[in-house]
């Protein structure tokens, strides 16, 4: 190893991995990062889509009988299962590494979700809604971490939305499978929905051997003083960028260098307090903010959107899919049409602009349904609009979590504003509107509607007053690793 990259003495590491990570040009590697890690997105979309598609079918089945407030209930169970999922996955990932929770995480996702599909009663399959849950809440500490820690700087925006985005491209799997699988007469009542959960297993088995291609973040190596491990981990990165032979060694002289002590102990509750409460309370209360707004927002529509369209327009359950395309489609578009936007423009303007709209034009839509004024074609329509502009939002939303807060507890943090946003926002929104279907007044709906147009209108407000400007910046530079060594005299 070159003592000129990585210096180790006396429990300190002198490194310059995160310039040379920063500097590197779009190549296939990142690709398959995105593609490896990026499945995360997609399988959540999948199982989002998949209960609320599925509903009218768990209702008919000879053997669970559901009730649109067990629907719910199994929704929030999902989620529930993400919170705490979130939160004990997300300090594992920062206490033993990225790669380790990769495949931990899919693989409690892939044996959940099999096992939904042979549920025969409620609680078995509220259980493993739940362990499903763990698995994707376990997949966004770790996976939003090491793309933030792989991918160079004046990528990170357009490639984290982009990626985020990709949920609806899970939702669109599900909405096209269900209406296959959901069709009169096509297969036995209880066997077609047990099938639709057979498609994220097939999908997290064929991952697998893409993510045994990534190796460890070499950030967090270079953290836990395993110096070796990150040079070599390193130096792959730059091969397979198709970086020249010695360009690392040319350059290093001009870039950047960070002297750290070598973080040794797990991080705990007292190191997270101190990074969130002490030294980026402003930040802690905007992540807070932008995540609870955009979970209840989205958990609110989407988990019984299927229940709406059923009790207020007659649609069957086997035509709910279809009604879910051009959801999905439009949350996939805006991401990737606006999302070079947050790179240039900046992060505040853009998390502002798109929050804002989302809110008003969902404003817009609840009042033309408490009106009547709407059809299932129409409000579908109407929804459509406003996820072009949510979807962004919400991908914003982690995107912010994920770069602000330091190294150390990058992971952990994410967990636990994914998990307290989606506590507060989520958990109990499916059951809030499965309870609002329940009463049958189009204006007791609206008024769910115009609760979240209210969040997301009061997170964007948030965002003008406390947004940073994290674009084309190191994550090093948004937030100074909590081991950095100072300089002698600086």
């Amino acid at each position: 190893m070159d003592a000129e990259k990585i210096i180790v003495a006396e429990e300190v590491i002198e490194t310059d991995v995160p310039a040379r990570l920063d500097r590197l040009s779009w190549s296939p590697f990142h690709s398959l990062v995105v593609l490896a890690l990026g499945i995360t997105w997609v399988l959540d979309g999948l199982e989002v889509t998949l209960v609320g598609a599925i509903s009218g079918a768990l209702k008919a089945s000879p053997s669970l009988h559901f009730s649109d407030a067990d629907v719910g209930a199994a929704a929030s169970a999902y989620l529930a299962g993400a919170v705490l999922g979130a939160l004990f996955f997300g300090w594992l990932t920062d206490a033993l590494g990225r790669k380790r929770l990769f495949f931990v995480t899919l693989g409690l996702y892939i044996a959940a979700t099999a096992a939904s599909a042979l549920a025969e009663s409620f609680i078995a399959f509220a259980l493993f809604r739940f362990l499903t849950g763990c698995g994707i809440g376990g997949e966004y500490a770790a996976i939003n971490s090491a793309i933030q820690e792989f991918v160079p700087a004046r990528y990170r925006g357009r490639t984290d939305l982009a990626i985020n985005g990709s949920f609806w491209l899970g939702a669109l799997v599900g909405s096209v499978a269900t209406t296959l699988l959901l069709a009169p007469g096509r297969l036995p009542a209880d066997l077609g929905w047990r099938l639709a959960f057979g498609i994220g297993a097939a999908l997290g088995l064929a991952i697998l051997a893409f993510r045994r291609a990534l190796p460890e973040s070499p950030r967090w190596l270079v953290l836990h003083g395993r110096a070796e491990e990150a040079e070599r981990a390193m130096s792959s990165i730059e091969r397979r960028s198709a970086e020249p032979d010695g360009a690392a060694e040319a350059l290093a002289p001009a870039l950047p260098r960070l002297r750290l002590h070598v973080h040794r102990r797990p991080v705990g509750p007292v190191t997270l307090c101190v990074a969130l409460f002490r030294l980026y309370p402003r930040r802690a209360a905007l992540g807070l903010v932008l995540m609870t707004a955009q979970a209840f927002f989205y958990n609110a529509i989407f988990f019984t959107h299927a229940l709406v369209l059923g009790r207020f327009f007659g649609v069957r359950s086997d035509e709910v899919g279809l009604y879910l395309v051009p959801f999905s489609i439009s949350n996939f578009i805006g991401p990737l049409a606006l999302g070079w936007l947050f790179d240039r423009w900046g992060r505040r303007p853009m998390i502002t602009t798109t929050y804002a709209l989302s809110g008003l034009l969902l404003a817009l839509a609840a009042r033309a349904f408490a009106g009547g004024a709407l059809s299932a074609v129409t409000l579908t329509a109407a929804l459509t609009v406003v996820f072009f502009f949510a979807s962004p939002a919400a991908s914003s939303a982690y995107l912010t979590v994920s770069e602000s807060f330091p190294l150390e507890v990058r992971a952990l943090a994410i967990a636990v504003f994914y998990a307290f946003g989606t506590a507060l926002g989520g958990v109990a929104a499916p059951w809030i509107f499965g309870s609002l279907i329940g009463t049958g007044r189009p204006d007791a709906i609206a008024g769910g509607y115009a609760l979240g147009a209210a969040l997301m209108i009061l997170a964007a407000l948030a965002e003008v007053w406390l947004g940073i400007a994290a674009e084309r910046r190191s994550l090093e530079q948004v937030a100074r690793p909590l081991s950095t060594v100072d300089a002698p005299g600086s």
